[in-house]
């Protein structure tokens, strides 16, 4: 049993023993497939902050998505005029920077070079407080009451023709790649559907969200004709 194993095992334990919701920090990809392989009972609850999140916090116990202990933080440049053009990793490098742990920090979404970052409730304050310079420009942080409904990221749809719904069909269809590239994404597993590892050879069903370390996540919306040659004609919702 692996250190992450026995602590997913622990938080089960102690919401079981206290009667309370038990909450973990923020789960990647990775984290969240190897505990719902745990098959743990009851069944943890899971939320990012707003629906879609890849990165979540377990909730052992019961709860609803507000009762999560999920902050979100508006970084925003003084003078956008001036400003540098801020990327994901610009963002997240800033906080990593004030000493902050990867586990405290959810998601990070940008939109029109602001970034609103999700993280766990008790960290908050100090990014507020301390945060005042991502790359080489000024900003302010603070606390956001909930993720603007413009800001939700919004997949494309776009159709494809392949040979069938096999994961690592559609996954080389979405992001353009070889056979042999897309079969390297599932030797170092960096390929997950609703959450948990799958294999090549996984058949994607219609509203199965699938996620690619590295490109992005695609949710298949379903078949909408099969051509002469009987190849399926696939709708996918694209986040890029």
């Amino acid at each position: 049993m692996s250190i992450e194993t026995k602590h997913f095992a622990d938080l089960s334990r102690r919401a079981e023993n206290s009667g309370r919701t038990v909450f973990s920090d923020f789960l990647g990809l990775s984290s969240l497939s190897e505990l719902k392989s745990m098959h743990i009972f009851p069944v943890p609850h899971f939320w990012g902050g707003f629906p879609d999140a890849e990165r979540v916090v377990a909730a052992f116990g019961e709860c609803e998505n507000e009762d999560f202990p999920i902050s979100v933080i508006l970084i925003q440049p003084v003078n956008k005029k001036f400003a540098d053009e801020l990327s994901h990793r610009d963002f997240l490098g800033a906080v990593l920077s004030l000493g902050i742990k990867r586990d405290v920090i959810g998601d990070i979404i940008i939109n029109e070079n602001c970034g609103y970052v999700f993280c766990i409730d008790s960290i908050a304050d100090y990014i507020t407080e301390n945060l005042n310079e991502v790359k080489h420009t000024t900003v302010k942080a603070e606390k956001y009451e909930d993720l603007p409904s413009f800001a939700v990221p919004e997949p494309e749809s776009e159709n494809f023709v392949v040979s069938s719904r096999r994961l690592d069909v559609l996954t080389a269809a979405v992001f353009g790649l070889s056979r042999k590239s897309a079969s390297e994404l599932f030797t170092k597993e960096k390929v997950f559907v609703n959450g948990s590892l799958k294999s090549a050879s996984y058949t994607v069903s219609d509203g199965d969200s699938v996620s690619v370390r590295g490109f992005g996540k695609f949710v298949l919306a379903g078949e909408i004709r099969r051509t002469k040659k009987d190849r399926a004609v696939v709708e996918l919702k694209v986040y890029r």
